[in-house]
């Protein structure tokens, strides 16, 4: 039975279900607490996304602040005033309050649509893992169509173009867009997960949230701005990272994949010098060829 406080509810639980464990007796607390599961998984996604949202921005916004990461910032001539860090964090703030609350705020209905768990026990970290890895290669493929679709014509000065406010971006900036964009693009996030409910009929909440926690993971490191000798990418030539993403900030073309290289690189779309020279050098080789 729900209690009067959210920890009187978790002694009731954890009174009954002792096969569970801490964090499933929290979890079950909650729901018990609400009871009102909308509202339960709209707070509990909303806090979620702006905690891990800012609080990962948070290092890179210190990390700007101090003169001896100067020597791994990508463009070590750019780095963003307070004045740029505030306006930024007060755009993101307008979008996550006007275009993302109402969506998340209909997320569980859309759950309890499509099949998706949110009871306990969770499910394993291995089945976890694996839905995530799919979500992170459907989630690639939608970001790169619709990002390079984003800089064509219309959409680009239209929509788009807001997010190039910053050639040289920082973390704060990843969600810094225009609302449509916002959606076009976090479509791909939400869309991964749904789609594969509703094909396989297995999935938790609790998977969704890891999703979207590493999702913003990668997002906001993608335009943190820094190259570090321990940056994923070199452990994982086939990640995208920081590296990748400020290239295309820098020259507003290319590199239109959000976490990893292999659609840049087979469709030919990679920015930046090195990928200018390996162009060059096979256009040479195929002048030479029919010569």
């Amino acid at each position: 039975m729900a209690q009067d406080t959210y920890w009187g509810s978790f002694e009731e639980v954890s009174k009954y279900n002792v096969s569970l464990n801490y964090a499933e007796r929290m979890w079950l607390a909650w729901y018990t607490y609400m009871q009102n599961d909308v509202l339960a998984t709209g707070i509990m996604s909303f806090v979620m996304h702006e905690a891990v949202y800012f609080g990962r921005s948070l290092p890179w916004i210190i990390i700007d602040l101090i003169p001896w990461f100067r020597r791994y910032k990508i463009q070590q001539n750019k780095i963003p005033t307070a004045w740029e860090q505030c306006q930024c964090a007060l755009l993101v703030l307008f979008s996550h309050f006007t275009v993302e609350l109402p969506q998340i705020w209909f997320f569980h209905p859309m759950c309890q649509f499509f099949g998706l768990s949110t009871t306990v026990p969770f499910p394993s970290v291995y089945k976890m893992a694996l839905q995530i890895a799919v979500f992170f290669v459907l989630e690639d493929t939608w970001h790169y169509w619709t990002h390079r679709a984003m800089h064509y014509g219309f959409l680009y000065k239209n929509i788009h173009k807001i997010h190039h406010q910053y050639s040289a971006p920082f973390g704060l900036a990843a969600e810094y867009a225009s609302p449509i964009e916002v959606m076009v693009l976090g479509l791909g996030t939400v869309s991964s997960p749904i789609l594969w409910c509703a094909i396989t009929g297995d999935l938790h909440l609790l998977t969704m949230y890891v999703w979207i926690v590493l999702r913003l993971f990668q997002a906001i490191d993608a335009h943190s701005g820094y190259e570090f000798p321990w940056s994923l990418h070199h452990f994982l030539p086939f990640w995208a990272g920081a590296e990748h993403h400020d290239v295309h900030h820098e020259r507003f073309i290319g590199n239109y994949a959000s976490s990893f290289r292999w659609w840049d690189y087979c469709l030919d779309t990679e920015a930046g010098p090195e990928a200018s020279k390996k162009r060059r050098e096979k256009k040479l080789a195929a002048l030479k060829k029919s010569a």
